[in-house]
């Protein structure tokens, strides 16, 4: 990949650098104009170009690949792995020449360079290549453009344009660039003061101004934000007319209509009312007050109101519905870590209906820990220790979920699970035996994996039971979890315990249910504070016992 000559080391003529990655299958292409980049985990500030983060064996600030008088280098800047360059580390050798077919290890990713376009290419349009990334430059990009003028995107003056100074076309460009001024505010919190403060640009006659909102929940009005010059009052009729009717209009003291004291009192005897309306939805509204009814508003003023309220209306629904997707988007990955991606879809589409209360369900637990380990975890670096843990918990993971089981924790090297919730299952007792089963597999299949690549196995021993807990999503309306408690759950983990490594010991409750489909071998298990138990070991299931019966609803 590296465009040099055999044996020589690679040299650059004026090219943008382009860095391909391969980290587990997944390969990336990243380019930059930089003549140099540093590389590792982009945490704690450290001023990495390329992240390289999926990746835990790289260090923070790994390494660095530099052009330098035409010749490219690479160099190991202590990381805590080293760096390996052709197979050789290079961890403090100082910098490297890299050479034709060079190949880089950091951690488990490897990198490699190519060159991008060089100059001088047809003039014709380029496409990046799929899946490549943009790295961020420490120095601006240097063109032969000479730039006479420019104008800021998000940073809009309210000054008339040149040759209109007189107030009505000013008016008309604070109007036209609302929508610029509104898209720079990216939360509730300055997007409220910012309509009115810009309310008070448009309409600077008025000596109070207001935005108020309508509670979907309880349809209730909020003054959202103000600003006044004369303590407002803002009728609540009025401004539920507006919404109602979906007209704006000038109020006066005058009109004929039924004031209530405190209007009388408040020294306002003119205002504007504007709904709010967004896709037939009414969302609140807007109000200008003045105190002089012989300095009306006019017809203009109004139709610059119905203009501010309709921009106003967009960038507040825009608002909600950003802020729906982003809790949306927390409730999905909440429930994502403990059921399927069916599952999950089917309960956020219900989320009004999930119940914080918890209720009896009859349910299988499956409970498994570490039993045996080719290197003790307190002997072993943390980093590798969760790094190993992932590894197991995420290819276990897959096999609960096929299963129809629901991850209730991982809790340092345990993981339980239960089948049969949230949603019944006549098969849980059975599929909870068969992903045990096809658990043990797929741990003997990746303990080959590690142990090719030299990395700390382990194997699980695996405890089963039956019975009647309390379940239910305990949390925030934004962060709900779901878990289960009761008996059957200490009963689980005396069985968990009590297994060998590669062993999978049922309770009788559970043998009961299944001792016509599953053979086993009767055993006896001691557990600290307890009598000795009965327990069966679980060898296979029998020949004429059948495919497993699909989970429900994860056909």
């Amino acid at each position: 990949m590296l465009r040099a000559f055999l044996g020589r080391p690679l040299v650059l003529h004026e090219s943008a650098m382009r860095i391909a990655t391969s980290y587990h299958g997944t390969q990336r292409i990243w380019e930059t104009p930089e003549p140099e980049v540093l590389f590792g985990r982009a945490v704690d500030k450290c001023a990495v170009i390329l992240d390289l983060s999926a990746d835990q064996r790289v260090s923070r600030l790994h390494g660095r690949i530099w052009e330098q008088d035409g010749t490219v280098w690479v160099e190991d800047l202590n990381s805590t792995r080293g760096t390996k360059l052709n197979g050789i580390e290079i961890k403090g050798k100082g910098k490297q020449p890299l050479r034709f077919g060079d190949s880089l290890l950091a951690g488990e990713t490897t990198l490699q360079l190519e060159l991008a376009r060089a100059h001088g290419a047809a003039e014709r349009t380029h496409c990046l290549d799929p899946g490549t990334y943009l790295l961020p430059e420490n120095r601006p990009t240097e063109t032969n453009l000479v730039i006479e003028q420019d104008m800021a995107s998000t940073v809009v003056s309210a000054e008339p344009l040149q040759g209109t100074p007189d107030v009505t076309a000013r008016r008309l460009k604070i109007v036209h660039d609302l929508p610029f001024q509104f898209a720079t505010k990216t939360n509730r919190e300055s997007l409220l003061p910012e309509i009115v403060n810009q309310l008070t640009e448009i309409i600077p006659s008025g000596e109070s101004w207001a935005l108020v909102l309508r509670e979907p929940e309880t349809n209730d009005l909020l003054i959202a934000a103000y600003h006044y010059v004369q303590q407002p009052y803002i009728s609540e009729a009025l401004i539920r007319r507006a919404m109602k009717d979906g007209k704006a209009f000038i109020w006066k003291k005058s009109a004929q209509v039924d004031l209530s004291s405190s209007k009388r009192q408040s020294g306002l005897e003119i205002g504007m009312y504007a709904p709010l309306i967004w896709q037939s939805e009414a969302l609140g509204a807007i109000y200008v007050g003045g105190g002089n009814v012989n300095n009306p508003f006019i017809e203009e003023d109004l139709r610059l109101m119905v203009a501010s309220a309709q921009c106003a209306a967009m960038a507040i629904a825009t608002q909600r519905e950003w802020d729906k997707l982003c809790r949306q988007s927390v409730a999905r990955n909440n429930l994502l870590r403990q059921f399927s991606p069916k599952v999950s879809e089917r309960l956020l589409a219900h989320r009004r209906r999930l119940r914080l209360a918890g209720q009896r369900s009859e349910v299988t637990i499956l409970m498994s820990r570490i039993r045996d380990s080719s290197q003790p975890p307190a002997e072993m670096d943390p980093v590798d220790v969760m790094e190993m843990l992932n590894d197991y918990f995420a290819n276990l993971t897959s096999v609960i979920f096929k299963y129809g089981g629901t991850i209730d924790k991982c809790a340092g090297d345990t993981i339980i699970a239960v089948f049969g919730s949230p949603e019944s299952d006549p098969h849980q007792r059975e599929n909870a035996i068969h992903a045990a089963l096809e658990w043990h597999a797929a741990v003997t299949k990746l303990n080959d994996v590690r142990r090719a690549r030299r990395a700390p196995c382990a194997a699980f021993g695996v405890g089963i039971h039956c019975g009647e807990v309390v379940q239910g999503f305990v949390g925030t309306a934004d962060r709900l979890e779901f878990t289960i408690v009761g008996e059957a759950v200490d009963r689980a983990a005396r069985y968990s315990a009590a297994a060998a490594a590669r062993e999978i010991l049922i309770s009788p409750e559970l043998y009961e249910r299944v001792r016509e489909s599953v053979e086993t071998d009767e055993t006896e298990i001691q557990t600290k504070g307890k009598d000795a138990a009965v327990a069966y070991r679980v060898n296979r299931f029998k020949e004429d016992a059948g495919p497993p019966a699909p989970p429900p609803n994860q056909e």
